[in-house]
């Protein structure tokens, strides 16, 4: 299977001023080929790939364009086959720009008889990069497997270069268990499963998984659970946004201050990764199928629109932004897509099944059986699920978790007595999957 390893780079100066300028290089053969394709669709024809592949290769030629020739002809070249990718999938006009002030640099080197790796001491290996030479970076963990490409790429003050690998390692196509798990993802707690087992960062600041009782709500909780902050980096960055706000825009005190904090929240960044990856590893250990919802992470945490005042033209209205932007925050630093994302990625060792379904009602439905009653009221508080028909209480997240759990296991009952081919539930759309769920819980 192809998999990832990623290492810190130590560049030398010289090194270092040339990854900028070829990062530098990449952004601008991307913005000006998508202005190249956005005239292209004005005028309503299409550019390919290959057509502006023989444009650059002419472009270098041009004297006013020399600085082209400096940049490796693959490295661009693949900026190219980036580009095409994106504007296939997402279409021309919803590509973006690549902003100097907002974009890391990064660059592909897609050649692996081009990339050797050597070790060359306990912890430290080298690579040969075209037109760098030999670059050290630290060897945290043995690769595993033969390149077939390097991702460079920066991040704050460092380098970081990221190997496609082929493990070897063969896809596994069933696991050796059959359990069932249903997992809810929350405000509060990152993930809960339907048998009742919480998964969340241990302490505020780490990236460790705890599994067993549900967090204590405290106010000092809440106030550390705002995000992966330790209290000490907490306040460091309040002081830095201090300093940020008495900075001069384009001052080198402001870039200072803002190296600073992007140095933070990168290892903020970490160790939601972290956390992620633990608790992708446990439950894939244990269960052979896994139960999550359809969520539109990107929507739900999107910013409210502006209302504007009829009756006063330039005047908005109240629209509840700075409540919504709560909510975004708290879903953003769970990392709802980061542990789909892992969940799938770790599946493919253990052979486990990710479903997905449909989560309309999975927090206001009752789990027992006998009842199944629908109601909002039900949900006393964001912690206490109490029906109003039967009276069964239980922890709301665990509720939602055995709900999630049901309607996957009748989505995949229908689908397997239908006599599609083990695994045929993957590849199901999430519409058809709720249809799936409403007609085998009306059948029972």
């Amino acid at each position: 299977m192809l998999a990832g390893r990623k290492y810190r780079l130590e560049f030398d100066f010289g090194q270092r001023a040339f990854a900028e300028r070829l990062g530098g290089i990449c952004r601008a053969v991307w913005n000006t080929g998508l202005e190249q394709r956005r005239d292209y669709r004005r005028r309503g024809k299409w550019i390919t790939y290959e057509e502006q592949c023989g444009q650059l290769a002419d472009a270098k030629k041009d004297p006013y364009c020399d600085w082209l020739a400096d940049a490796p002809a693959q490295v661009i070249q693949q900026s190219l086959k980036d580009l095409d990718q994106a504007c296939r999938k997402h279409g021309t006009w919803k590509v973006h720009w690549k902003s100097k002030a907002k974009w890391r640099p990064s660059f592909r080197f897609p050649t692996a008889k081009h990339l050797p790796v050597e070790r060359i001491g306990r912890k430290w290996g080298r690579v040969f990069l075209p037109k760098f030479g030999w670059a050290r970076f630290r060897m945290s963990r043995p690769l595993g497997g033969s390149v077939r490409s390097a991702t460079v790429s920066r991040d704050g003050r460092h380098w970081f270069i990221s190997f496609l690998i082929d493990d070897g390692i063969a896809e596994r196509e069933k696991h050796a268990c059959s359990e069932w798990a249903g997992v809810d993802r929350g405000v509060v707690t990152a993930a809960v499963t339907s048998d009742g087992e919480f998964y969340d960062r241990r302490h505020a600041g780490t990236g460790d998984v705890s599994s067993g009782q549900p967090p204590r709500e405290t106010k000092e909780r809440r106030q550390d659970d705002l995000g992966y902050l330790t209290p000490g980096e907490g306040e460091r960055y309040l002081r830095l946004q201090r300093q940020l706000a008495r900075t001069k825009k384009g001052s080198k005190r402001r870039k200072r201050v803002v190296a600073a904090m992007s140095e933070i929240m990168r290892r903020v960044r970490w160790r939601c990764a972290d956390f992620n990856a633990q608790a992708a590893h446990r439950l894939t250990r244990v269960y052979g199928h896994i139960v999550i919802e359809d969520l539109n992470t990107k929507g739900m945490s999107a910013a409210v629109k502006p209302k504007p005042d009829p009756d006063r033209p330039g005047r908005f209205l109240r629209n509840g932004a700075a409540a919504k932007s709560g909510l975004n925050k708290a879903i953003l630093d769970k990392g709802w897509y980061g542990l789909e994302v892992a969940l799938r990625s770790k599946a493919r060792y253990t052979g486990s099944t990710i479903h997905k379904i449909n989560p309309a009602y999975t927090s206001q439905t009752c789990p027992e059986p006998a009842c199944g009653k629908v109601d909002e009221k039900s949900r006393k508080s964001q912690a206490v699920f109490s029906c109003t028909s039967c009276g069964h209480t239980e922890h709301a997240d665990i509720v939602g978790a055995r709900n999630i759990k049901s309607k996957g296991q009748a989505a995949g009952l229908v689908v397997s007595g239908r006599g599609d081919p083990p695994g045929s539930e993957k590849r199901q759309a999430p519409h058809s999957t709720a249809r799936a769920a409403q007609a085998a819980l009306a059948a029972a």
